[in-house]
């Protein structure tokens, strides 16, 4: 049976749901989710998609959850992927996806929501700047942990890199510079020369593009 991703282009959660299964080799397709024309904020959807209101939600026959690393947890225990080798690495990796959601990503998403997807003139330069702030001493913490690492717990990819890459790999300008963290560079150009590899707008339907 094909899983069935609920996600947009434009959302780095559904980015991370969505590469963990790409990479996982599961069978599983995207299905179009029209945030920006309103459609997560409708009843429709909240009954029949996400009470949440929220994407990416991943559905696979009567089975359903939202929320990007349930979903990647769900991906690994399917394909037997992206999990540590043993107690002590899984413990690691749940550590920094829980990092990532509150520290990364979800600054990420919103200063990059603010500087590019509001009018010009609703733009909040001081909360952008605030948010600024907050994430370069996120990105500082990761680019000191990839020091010398080649993937951020143990030796292959686990959900810890396709949470924490969510927002990194977007064109989108939000105050990330690759070329002033080296080792998330280096790390970031690694995980993209795995095969199988998309990047956001590549791999799952709708981008800025659609609506220019």
């Amino acid at each position: 049976m094909t899983i069935k991703l609920h996600c947009f282009g434009e959302s780095g959660n559904s980015y991370k749901a969505a590469l963990a299964l790409e990479l996982s080799g599961l069978d599983w397709e995207p299905v179009f989710v029209d945030f920006f024309a309103g459609e997560t904020r409708t009843p429709e959807y909240r009954a029949n998609v996400n009470p949440l209101g929220e994407a990416p939600v991943m559905v696979d026959g009567d089975f359903r959850t939202g929320q990007s690393g349930a979903i990647q947890a769900y991906v690994t225990e399917k394909s037997g992927k992206f999990g540590g080798k043993d107690r002590d690495e899984n413990y690691e990796i749940f550590r920094w996806v829980l990092w990532d959601n509150h520290k990364l990503s979800s600054m990420a998403g919103m200063t990059r929501f603010l500087m590019n997807f509001l009018p010009e003139d609703k733009r909040p330069a001081e909360v952008i700047g605030f948010n600024q702030g907050r994430l370069n001493g996120a990105y500082a913490v990761l680019n000191d942990h990839l020091e010398g690492r080649d993937w951020i717990v143990g030796d292959g990819i686990t959900n810890a890199d396709l949470s924490c890459c969510g927002y990194l790999y977007y064109p989108e300008p939000f105050g990330f510079d690759r070329s002033n963290w080296p080792h998330i560079d280096t790390w970031l150009t690694r995980l993209s020369e795995t095969p199988g590899w998309k990047a956001p707008y590549d791999l799952m339907p709708g981008s800025p593009a659609d609506r220019a």
